[in-house]
């Protein structure tokens, strides 16, 4: 069945359409000898029964109930309208007697309702009130008083459904995330009896022990890291293609910073989706990422970063903290008019092609903030694609560091050890 709300529906309207015909078929025989033509009406009565007793399965559920189906139906239903001026007195008709198939025409138009939604059902009830309106020849009260209310029913009816559709589907999935949530806790629980405590146990290990288990320890401290991320709901990194480019469609900022979350990197952000466009959404994680790279560069090797972003009607905020020795106050600058512009080109020139801003902000002793910030305008409009800015050209033997190939496409700004300050 297609959804379990509605099969309720689809029963009533199966018993109404039977219980119809019966009403239909007795006011039939009671005004047998008032007709025009009963012979006729009493052809049509037949054909009436025989496709409402063959189609008793085609309204039992919406699969069965096509739309060829509901599209003959409703034929049979306005040509039973329509022929009742024909076999019919005219008398009759302006007294205000019945059509030949009754209310079992509301039958029809419910159907359209329970299937489509209220905009089908609008639809069909519209054409049965003209059907009606053409059969009675001149709108009475009693006639307008039946459009209407079969108008205004059916779509009531066809409204009700469809709420009751999205209320079922929001069901659906929180059950479905319910589950998801109880077993990632019970894979947690056996994970952090295991596997977390063996490499937080190699991290202590290796810290103490130097040299290269030190190394060992450190990457077993951002695996460590990573998986508790991982089982405490946190996203994982989005597959990338072989040119390593982003897919379309808008992107997960979440999702592209999970990768810095480290044991000396802490990622806090929304338990929902931060939608961006591609272009902005890459643009921006590189951007984090210049800043993350100033701080393992800058900060020294015990240095803490914490990555904070925030979901904001009108704004996206990105915020990395460290907890290093800070810059001192001129220094950027300084550095920018001297041409060493990483923080200027990798992070502000970022944010700036965006339509966004980046503010540093940094007291020597107490660490450096970096606020990035993109307007929601800005971030959910694709951007055209730029040339990257040149690099200038830094001497090798004035302690400028050289990013591997491997970082080169993210523009990593590096610290020239000669006064400090930040370069591309």
């Amino acid at each position: 069945m297609r959804m379990s709300v509605e099969q309720p529906l689809w029963r009533a309207l199966t018993a109404y359409r039977v219980l119809t015909l019966g009403y239909a078929l007795s006011l039939y025989a009671y005004a047998y000898d008032d007709l025009l033509h009963p012979l006729g009406a009493g052809a049509y009565m037949a054909v009436l029964t025989v496709w409402t007793l063959s189609t008793l399965g085609r309204v039992m559920s919406a699969e069965r109930c096509t739309k060829r189906f509901l599209a003959i139906d409703l034929t049979v239903a306005i040509t039973g309208v329509l022929l009742t001026a024909v076999v019919d007195t005219q008398q009759r008709i302006d007294a205000g007697s019945f059509t030949l198939p009754s209310i079992w025409t509301a039958g029809s138009v419910l159907a359209f309702a329970v299937k489509g939604g209220w905009r089908w059902a609008a639809v069909a009830s519209t054409l049965v009130a003209a059907a009606d309106l053409i059969e009675r020849g001149t709108p009475s009260r009693d006639t307008l008083h039946n459009v209407v209310l079969i108008w205004v029913a059916s779509i009531a009816i066809g409204y009700v459904v469809e709420v009751a559709r999205a209320s079922e589907r929001t069901l659906a999935r929180a059950l479905q995330i319910e589950a998801a949530t109880r077993e990632r806790e019970r894979l947690a629980r056996d994970i952090h009896d295991g596997v977390l405590q063996v490499l937080a146990m190699v991290q202590r290990r290796g810290n103490q022990a130097g040299g290269e288990a030190a190394e060992l320890g450190r990457m077993a401290g951002e695996q460590e890291a990573a998986l508790r991320t991982l089982i405490t709901g946190g996203p994982l990194p989005e597959a990338r293609g072989a040119d390593d480019t982003l897919a379309a469609g808008p992107h997960d900022l979440t999702t592209l910073l999970a990768p810095y979350a480290s044991a000396s990197v802490t990622l806090s952000a929304p338990g929902t989706p931060v939608l961006l466009a591609p272009d902005a959404a890459a643009e921006l994680t590189a951007a984090v990422g210049a800043a993350l790279d100033n701080v393992r560069r800058h900060a020294g090797a015990g240095a803490h970063a914490w990555i904070l972003v925030e979901d904001e009607p009108d704004a996206v905020l990105v915020s990395v903290r460290d907890d290093g020795p800070g810059i001192a106050e001129g220094r950027l600058a300084a550095a920018e008019d001297e041409g060493r512009l990483g923080v200027a080109q990798s992070i502000r020139g970022r944010l700036r092609d965006l339509g966004g801003t980046a503010v540093v902000d940094s007291v020597p002793g107490q660490g450096t903030e970096v606020e990035l910030r993109l307007p929601r305008r800005a971030a959910d409009a694709p951007a055209a694609p730029e040339p990257v800015p040149a690099v200038p050209a830094v001497p090798a033997d004035a302690g400028t560091a050289v990013p591997a190939a491997g970082e080169a496409a993210r523009a990593v700004p590096v610290l020239s050890e000669a006064d400090g300050s930040r370069t591309a």
